[in-house]
């Protein structure tokens, strides 16, 4: 709390400050990146920069604390003048860290080198960078200069509060302004989203899903169906699965998994005979696109057999019914490609009471294990 109290103390003398310069008609203003404070404006070009008008750049003034902030504000006075009079020159200031301003957009491409420099490209990258951080950073003006206002106002005018999409904002924008030197602090508009707060799904029960793979008339897509719902595989995991490890009694390994690669085993076992999956016939359909593209196609074919529920559904019942088996939580959420948080978070959330009693029974051996209907 002492942190707290002191960081927003700061951020109330900077502001003050900078409106103290603003009334006094300084062409300077006082920033916070990290445990530094910073003076930001238009000023001359250095000796060596190859530019010959004055342009937006930031030089360090002092340690962000109280003392630190009426450092810079005296600093900042001293220096507005000076670039009045036209009398600053850098070699008055040797040695302290200053930077160049850039505009965002050319910070957007040096993030996505940087990104690419440490990722192999590839779908599932391309795929990341998409939708974690260019379907963000889109919103951001490409000629303006970064600053944390931007960032703040970005994350509230394009995002609706206490929502996944207001945290990815903050985590993506939290990551872009690291990298481009701010070390924005904006964990305090992420907001009270949390998994274990979305609205509760209706899962299909065992006889639900048995009668959803009879709707299907196509042999290879009701192989399909029978292997998401025997091993609760993602949308797209079908389609890379290991045939020589599908074998009765044993674990099938998925060899491109959202995760990697890992081994997981049928739930109910007798599902892999009922429902023929020792004999693949997987849809020839073009895997040379990106995951998220794969399993939409999934998506659609169960639209149109008239399955009442989505495919991911068949992997929130696997997961459900990996606790009434009494598996231990942290071996089923590495058969579903999980940490141990994330799937207590995604999937626990959707148990209901009569799972749980399910699940109590057998660890107390008052019913045998579970088993599907006849």
């Amino acid at each position: 709390m002492l942190v707290v109290f002191l960081m927003m103390n700061i951020e109330k003398r900077i502001k003050e400050a900078n409106g103290r310069l603003k009334n006094n008609y300084c062409g300077l203003k006082i920033e916070q990146m990290g445990g530094r404070l910073y003076l930001r404006g238009t000023f001359p070009p250095k000796l060596l920069s190859g530019k010959s008008k004055p342009y937006q750049q930031r030089m360090s003034a002092a340690n962000a604390n109280p003392e630190g902030v009426k450092i810079a504000e005296r600093l900042a006075k001293k220096i507005s003048v000076q670039i009045d009079a036209k009398t600053f020159d850098w070699s008055d200031f040797l040695g302290i860290e200053t930077f160049d301003e850039k505009p965002i957009g050319q910070l957007i491409q040096e993030f996505e080198r940087d990104y690419f420099h440490r990722r192999t490209r590839t779908f599932k990258t391309e795929t990341t960078w998409n939708v974690e951080y260019l379907s963000v950073l889109k919103f951001l003006p490409k000629d303006a200069t970064l600053s944390i206002n931007i960032l703040k106002n970005i994350i509230i005018e394009k995002s609706q509060p206490d929502t996944r999409s207001r945290k990815r904002f903050v985590s993506t924008l939290t990551i872009f302004g690291k990298f481009a030197g701010l070390n924005p602090e904006l964990s305090e508009l992420s907001g009270n989203y949390s998994l274990a707060k979305r609205r509760p799904r209706t899962i299909p029960d065992d006889k639900q899903i048995q009668d959803g793979f009879h709707l299907i008339k196509n042999d290879s897509w009701r192989w399909v169906y029978g292997m998401m719902a025997a091993y609760g595989l993602r949308n797209h995991e079908v389609f890379y699965v290991d045939l020589t490890t599908l074998k009765p009694g044993r674990g099938v390994a998925i060899t491109d998994g959202k995760t990697g690669s890992r081994i997981v085993w049928p739930l109910h076992p007798e599902w892999f005979e009922s429902f023929g999956l020792g004999f693949p016939q997987c849809p020839q359909i073009n895997l040379d696109r990106p995951n998220r593209i794969i399993g939409e196609t999934v998506t659609r074919y169960f639209r149109r057999a008239n399955i009442p529920f989505s495919p991911y559904d068949l992997r929130h019942a696997w997961a459900i019914r990996s606790l009434e088996y009494g598996i231990d939580i942290s071996l089923a959420a590495k058969q579903m490609g999980h940490s141990l948080e994330v799937h207590s978070r995604s999937y626990h959330s959707w148990i209901d009471e009569k799972a749980t009693q399910r699940a109590f029974d057998v660890a107390t051996q008052k019913s045998d294990r579970p088993r599907p209907p006849i």
